[in-house]
């Protein structure tokens, strides 16, 4: 074999979801069937999968050296990890948002009384984007995609900077599959839809809808969103593990960076005095007073205060931290709500 006459950037590589519909089935490349579009995520860096293999490297009793018969390595029970960064854009949005609460329309939300989901190797024509497929596709070419079935996405942020490109809004995303990798050597994948340029900013946020824990008005320098919904795999088979569960805690915790200011001075003594078994108010980042399609916003319907602390820049700000609660474990109304 002589020496590769080629190099790549890795800006060349792309990272690529698409719905699934059936469990242990990939979504075909294009023009198979299903056949739902693979959507290319606007990433800074594709990163690199955590594939968690299990190995054992401990040397046998009898010898001081590893030998070959005493390496050990198993794929089937490890649960394989993805993590990228860019910037949110509509089409990706959708997906992750709707697999990540498993509601299927705008606005993006979880109800104070969700319980457990499960998926299991009978799941098939599954709703609601529950299941994704995921492509590392190699700038490379030919046999080089790194090709995952059955992922969920179990962590999703948001963040933004008035500082930084005019406030555009920013995400990471964090995926996990507990089934074996569909392959490693992929055949390249045709992108059906590509990078969009319908960016999000905080600047279409109006004052009077920018509210912290029930303190409207606020004048904001950064902010960040962070929902988690995790997942436990179960049941070990010859293909990777057979059923999945979304059965800890659902959360969304969001922080602040604003100006100090009279609307937002009192945060310390509420923060300080806040009751037991209460909500503090809404939390609201939006050009109106409800989440809606084709605007990034988001809202708590009650939520707590986490932290409250000052900020020494080039004039006095205020750094806030707040929780969504729900109302009450009976009750049909939004954890949580997100629109892009």
């Amino acid at each position: 074999m002589a020496i590769a006459t080629q190099a790549f950037s890795p800006k060349q590589f792309s990272f690529l979801i698409a719905e699934q519909d059936d469990w242990g089935t990939l979504n075909p490349n294009s023009g198979g069937s299903p056949d739902n579009p693979y959507i290319a995520l606007d990433v800074d860096s594709i990163g690199s999968p955590s594939l968690n293999v299990n190995q054992g490297l401990e040397h046998r009793s009898g010898s001081r050296i590893l030998q070959a018969t005493d390496f050990f390595q198993d794929i089937k029970g490890s649960v394989k990890e993805f993590s990228v960064s860019g910037t949110a854009t509509t089409e990706g949005l959708d997906l992750l948002l709707s697999n990540i609460t498993g509601d299927a329309s705008v606005p993006y939300s979880v109800a104070s009384n969700a319980g457990a989901s499960t998926l299991t190797s009978a799941t098939v024509n599954q709703t609601d984007q529950q299941l994704l497929s995921v492509i590392y596709k190699s700038a490379y070419g030919t046999n080089a995609d790194l090709a995952f079935k059955d992922v969920l996405c179990t962590a999703l942020s948001f963040n933004g900077d008035a500082n930084t490109e005019g406030g555009r809004i920013k995400f990471s995303a964090t995926f996990k599959t507990g089934s074996l990798a569909s392959d490693l050597t992929g055949s390249t994948t045709t992108i059906d839809t590509a990078i969009t340029a319908n960016n999000y900013y905080m600047s279409n946020w109006d004052a009077d809808d920018r509210i912290i824990a029930g303190h409207a008005d606020v004048i904001l320098s950064s902010f960040s969103l962070n929902i988690t919904n995790d997942v436990e795999f179960v049941g070990l088979t010859a293909t990777g593990f057979e059923s999945v569960t979304r059965a800890g805690e659902i959360s969304a915790t969001a922080e602040f960076t604003c100006v100090y200011d009279s609307n937002t001075a009192p945060m310390f003594e509420n923060f300080n005095d806040q009751v037991t078994g209460s909500s503090e108010g809404a939390t609201l980042m939006g050009a109106d007073a409800t989440p809606s399609n084709g605007q990034f916003e988001f809202k708590f319907a009650s939520s707590v205060l986490t932290d409250v602390s000052f900020s020494d820049a080039g004039l006095m700000m205020l750094n806030a931290s707040v929780k969504a609660v729900g109302a009450g474990i009976g009750s049909s109304t939004a954890l949580f709500e997100v629109s892009c």
